[in-house]
């Protein structure tokens, strides 16, 4: 399904947020390092994140917003040191539950970064879940509100 198809349902059966500008993808990606991929900037241009099946503060899918988007070692052990985790990853779903979905800006292939279940109990190991944000979305959003990538 093209990203175009998947932000129309995104925001007529979920709950987006206001879109971010161009100002503040270029805000973000000086304050990161890095740059968005088509599938996360075509994203945060129709919504600066959002939940999934449910608004805040019950949804089990939320889509981050820019501001809140922060190396995963920081938002999961609490700390910016290497034996947390990579620096070259980061947060962009919180699942709620102290477990977060995260993107390695370090393995972009073919253009676009692959997202990880980053279990709080288990990181720094993470289990690859999504080539991209594109096929994250389009499974998360068939998902009816579970972890897709769970067995059971």
């Amino acid at each position: 399904m093209s990203m175009k198809i998947q932000l129309a349902e995104f925001s007529r059966l979920h709950f987006p947020r206001p879109p971010a500008t161009p100002e503040q993808i270029t805000a973000f990606e000086a304050r990161v390092g890095w740059k968005l991929d088509a599938d996360l900037r075509a994203f945060y241009l129709h919504s600066d994140g959002g939940t999934l099946f449910e608004e805040e503060p019950d949804a089990s899918y939320r889509i981050l917003p820019l501001a809140e988007i922060r190396r995963a070692r920081v938002a999961i052990m609490g700390r910016d040191d290497d034996p947390y985790g990579a620096p070259s990853q980061y947060t962009v779903v919180d699942m709620q539950d102290t477990n977060y979905v995260i993107l390695d800006v370090a393995q972009q292939a073919g253009g676009s970064y692959p997202l990880f279940d980053a279990w709080h109990e288990t990181y720094p190991v993470a289990k690859r879940i999504a080539s991209s944000f594109a096929e994250f979305l389009e499974r998360a959003m068939a998902s009816d509100g579970f972890s897709y990538w769970l067995d059971g």
